[in-house]
């Protein structure tokens, strides 16, 4: 996994290596015998182990040692009502940093502080647009971290799938509005210069996806794009079954949702970015000032494909689609 720092729109040279570019280590280990990470994941209890694990990986690599660093983490297991006072509690502890994960645990430590610094794993929001930072390379505030430069992304989701459905007209959105709505304008630009047709279909819990695809299925739809959320991505076996078992072609950031017996998945790592967030967050223990610490984005992508499921739903995959497979499964 590679990441950029960020300009608006586009992504700029990579600043050089992680770990040898930080001087000021030995002066912040004097400072700081055992630096304090909250990690913030409005996600399930389930999926928080690997993302811990993930972490603790990229501040190693960032120049700690393991007994240089304690993690607190909290987990909202799907309930958002839980996401503030998890944040309330990390800024009243005087962590050290908040790693945020997602738009939504960002907005939450955000506004509790503005004095801790909070690095971002934000595949979902413009963080200019939510005013998180000033610019791309001078965020100017309490967060940097790793941010994906989202319009010219989601148009290859629509591009694949009718790549792959070249008969598609209408596509459902799978969107949970706690997000920001920064993914759904991009997919609905993408949508019309494919002359694609949109329906939006909310989800806000887990328990709200069966339902989901019942009404996606009324409204005509051919196929699904899932949008990038917490709840989204901590359920992909569940929707992968939902999927399969209403006939819907769908799409998503999250691989695992591929691998889980879904059709397509094309995004970046997602341990790879939560680990990229530990390396960020290192650097800024060891020093170096989030206002002034570009905002990255990942340059590497990965698109699995399950042949499997194209076949249980009566698909051909058309060989540009699958030439352009970085893993396909079968």
């Amino acid at each position: 996994m590679q990441f950029r720092p960020l300009k608006r729109r586009e992504f700029i040279t990579l600043i050089g290596g992680a770990a040898a570019a930080w001087p000021v280590a030995a002066r912040a280990q004097q400072l700081k015998t055992v630096f304090q990470v909250g990690f913030l994941y409005p996600g399930f209890q389930a999926a928080m182990a690997s993302r811990v694990a993930a972490i603790q990986s990229g501040l190693r690599a960032g120049g700690l040692r393991a007994e240089q660093f304690e993690i607190l983490p909290r987990t909202t297991d799907g309930n958002p009502a839980m996401l503030t006072p998890m944040a309330a509690d990390l800024v009243a502890r005087k962590v050290d940093l908040i790693c945020a994960q997602s738009s939504t645990a960002v907005r939450a430590a955000r506004a509790m502080t503005d004095s801790i610094s909070i690095v971002a794993a934000d595949l979902e929001s413009d963080p200019i647009e939510e005013g998180f930072i000033a610019t791309h390379a001078r965020p100017g505030r309490n967060i940097t971290g790793v941010f994906l430069d989202f319009p010219d992304f989601s148009k290859k989701w629509l591009e694949v799938l009718k790549e792959t459905v070249p008969q598609l007209a209408t596509v459902a959105v799978l969107w949970d509005p706690a997000v920001s709505p920064y993914q759904l304008k991009s997919v609905g630009i993408g949508a019309q210069t494919l002359g694609l047709t949109l329906v939006v279909q909310e989800v806000r819990r887990s328990d709200e996806f069966e339902p989901a695809f019942v009404s996606i299925v009324q409204k005509g739809a051919g196929a699904v794009v899932m949008l990038t959320s917490t709840i989204i991505g901590g359920a992909t076996k569940l929707l992968a079954d939902l999927a399969l078992r209403h006939r819907l072609p769908a799409i998503t950031l999250f691989s695992d949702f591929a691998r889980n017996g879904g059709l397509m998945a094309y995004g970046p790592n997602l341990l790879g970015v939560v680990r990229h967030q530990g390396i960020m967050a290192a650097k800024v223990l060891l020093g170096a000032n989030p206002a002034v610490t570009p905002i990255e984005a990942p340059t590497r992508f990965e698109f699995v494909l399950n042949l499997k499921t194209a076949n249980a739903l009566g698909l051909t995959i058309p060989a540009v689609v699958l030439l352009r497979a970085d893993e396909v499964i079968e």
